[in-house]
Parts: structure tokens; C-alpha cells; sequence
């Protein structure tokens, strides 16, 4: 499990910074608000992959400072930030992913922030548990800003029953009162779903929409919500969809809070569908599903789909080759997390509105491919 790491700053510029604004400082100069001013002695800090520990100095017409990080992977501890001078350590994680990544630490002082960028070079191999042959593609760790990145993920809008009799309404980041159906939090992806105004409102969200993964290993740590009515999925539909269950749809993990803690993993085709109870499926006991992060998988080639609970294989589903009616997974497909209310599984056994509002929270989502 990741963790949040913060730095403890003395209370008077926790009570400056809660009753500023907003940020004070334009294109990283130094803003004087009330004739204060800081400087650092590093205004960027490139890190290597292994990360380290970065000494910068600094300094303040004001009587103290403090620093906070703005990503999980860099945490800071300020040398005599009660005086107007002193030293702060950066300290950068090392890098486990095969990409670079960015991140800053802000400097402040009564109002007045400074920011520190710091650029980490890539891993050459990723540090993370792969089936060997694998190497990280793509990932979503949920560990920088608030809102989902919308270069990667698109939020599905629809009114309630849509799809499967379900009771939530479906929108774009925020109900029509503000409230957030999806937001990044202390690090995960966290979907909600509550009761506005008389309407349930939830959030259904599609990582790389328009283009999808063909084959991989897809991983992903979540903590499954409580209550009577949950409906909560991690799953992948085709991005070239035209029909279903022609297309095919590939569920890695659902759950319903009416069979509370055990998970299912379903593959839907023309030759094996629920509508009928051909399906391929297959369900587990997950003890403590709702209560802890759980990490769910699949490994996915042209002769073989297997699912994953915790290592655990949960399904496994050969190609035998008979054609597209029953194996129509050779197309590129992508991910899907949502958070349903009632409809014909998770209403099957009644909804309690009074368990809402409940949660989803996602952790991190990997890509692996050969």
C-alpha cells in the first residue's frame, strides 16, 4: 500500500495558509504579499531514478517558513523554519516506474509560496510484480492533483436505468448540487455514490477510451464499498464496439454489498452469456473485500484469459477455437471502474438508502505488456 507522507509545520502557517485565498505566486518568482519575500537556493532539482536526499537553502523576510510536497513520492524536513533562514531536505523516493515523473515542493512563508520542481528520470526496468516477460506500458497511481487526468480518463453520463435496471445517474465529475462523484484523495481514485435531491448520483469512469490495450497483464488495488445495493466493478469493454455480447466484455472483478466480500469474474460473448446462463464465471470468497485494499488481475493472451484475487487464480477461460462467437477478445480493449446502485444484481435482494453515501476507492491501475 502506498503512503501518504507529510510534513509538520508550525500551526500559525497552518492558520496563514488556511485563511489565504489561493496560491501567491506567479511563474515561480517570488510574490511579496505583506513586504514578505522568499528565495531558495535551487529553483529545480533533477533526480535520478535511485532518488536521494536534496539539501536547498532558504530564506524569508518573514519571521518563519515551512514546505510541503505536492506528490507522495517526495516528502521534506525544514531546519530552523521558525527563524527567517535555514535549510530544507528534499527527499524523492526511488523511481519504480519505466517512465519520468514531476512533482514540486512549495515554499512558504505567511502568504507568500515559492515552488521547487523536481523532474525523476525513469527506471530502466519497473520494480513492480509482473508475470515475467511483462513490462509496464501505462499506469494511474492517483498519487498527484484532485480531478482524474483527462488526457487518460473519461467519465460516462447517463440517466438511471440505462443499463440493467440500475438507479444511479451517471455525470461528469460533479452532481447538479457540486457534489464529486470521482476525486483524487490521499492517493486513490475515490468514486461515491450518494442521494441528491431525491436522485442517486454515482460515477462510471473509462481509462484510454479511444484506444484501449490489446493482451497484458491488468492489475488493480481496490477497497470495495459497503452497503445494501452496492454494485462496484473493475471490467473492460472494446473500444471498436458495435453490438453486445457480440464484442465481447471482460470482467476482471464485480461485487455486490448483498453477498458481501465474495467477487466474481465473468467473460460475456454470443456463446456464453448471463441472458441465457451460458456465461463464464466464476465466484470467491474475498474475506475482507470492503474493508482493505485487494489486489485483483488479469493475465490476457490470444489463447488464454485468467483472473487473479490477491495471486489467487479466480478464472481461467481457454480460447478453443471456434471463432468469434466465443472468442472475440483479439481486439483492443479498455478499462472500466464504476460504483452501481440496485439494478438486477446489485438491487436483486433490495437497495438501503440508508447506507449511502458509499465509496470506492482505488488505490493504483497498472498495464503490463509482453
Amino acid at each position: 500500500m502506498k503512503k501518504l507522507m507529510f510534513h509538520t509545520i508550525a500551526l500559525s502557517l497552518v492558520v496563514a495558509l488556511t485563511s489565504c485565498g489561493g496560491d501567491v505566486y506567479e511563474n515561480n518568482a517570488p510574490v511579496a504579499v505583506g513586504n514578505t519575500t522568499i528565495n531558495v537556493g535551487q529553483e529545480k532539482i533533477d533526480v535520478s531514478s535511485e532518488g536521494g536526499a536534496y539539501t536547498v537553502s532558504v530564506s524569508t523576510t518573514g519571521v518563519e517558513w515551512g514546505a510541503y510536497p505536492d506528490v507522495k513520492f517526495i516528502s521534506t524536513t525544514a531546519e530552523s523554519s521558525n527563524t527567517s533562514s535555514g535549510n530544507l531536505t528534499i527527499n524523492v523516493e526511488a523511481n519504480p516506474d519505466t517512465t519520468p515523473r514531476e512533482g514540486s515542493v512549495i515554499v512558504m512563508s505567511g502568504t507568500t509560496r515559492r515552488t521547487i520542481s523536481i523532474s525523476q528520470a525513469a527506471a530502466r526496468e519497473s520494480a513492480y510484480n509482473a508475470p515475467d516477460g511483462y513490462h509496464l506500458v501505462w499506469q494511474d497511481e492517483f498519487n498527484s492533483g484532485t480531478e482524474l487526468n483527462a488526457d487518460n480518463w473519461t467519465h460516462e453520463v447517463q440517466n438511471s436505468g440505462w443499463v440493467n435496471n440500475e438507479l444511479q445517474n451517471y455525470v461528469n465529475h460533479k452532481s447538479p448540487e457540486g457534489n464529486l462523484v470521482t476525486e483524487i484523495k490521499n492517493g486513490h481514485l475515490q468514486i461515491h455514490c450518494f442521494k441528491e435531491n431525491g436522485k442517486i448520483y454515482s460515477g462510471r469512469v473509462y481509462a484510454k477510451v479511444r484506444e484501449g490495450w490489446t493482451y497484458g497483464y491488468i492489475e488493480a488495488s481496490i477497497k470495495l464499498p459497503k452497503g445494501r445495493g452496492t454494485w462496484p466493478a473493475f471490467w473492460m469493454m472494446p473500444v471498436n464496439f458495435r453490438s453486445w455480447p457480440a464484442d465481447g466484455e471482460i470482467d476482471i472483478m464485480e461485487e455486490v454489498g448483498n453477498n458481501a466480500n465474495y467477487v466474481s469474474s465473468s467473460l460475456h460473448a454470443t456463446s456464453h452469456v448471463h441472458s441465457n446462463g451460458t456465461q463464464v464465471t466464476h465466484e470467491m470468497k474475498c474475506e475482507g473485500a470492503e474493508d482493505d485494499f485487494h489486489t485483483y488481475a488479469m493475465e490476457w493472451t490470444s489463447k488464454n484469459i485468467t483472473t487473479y484475487v490477491d495471486g489467487k487464480v479466480q478464472l481461467s477461460y481457454d480460447n478453443r477455437g471456434l471463432g468469434r462467437d466465443d472468442w472475440p477478445y483479439d481486439a483492443p480493449f479498455y478499462i472500466i471502474f464504476n460504483l452501481a446502485w440496485g439494478g438486477s444484481w446489485g438491487g436483486a435482494q433490495g437497495v438501503n438508502e440508508a447506507d449511502l453515501p458509499v465509496t470506492m476507492e482505488v488505490d493504483y491501475v497498472r498495464v503490463f505488456q509482453k
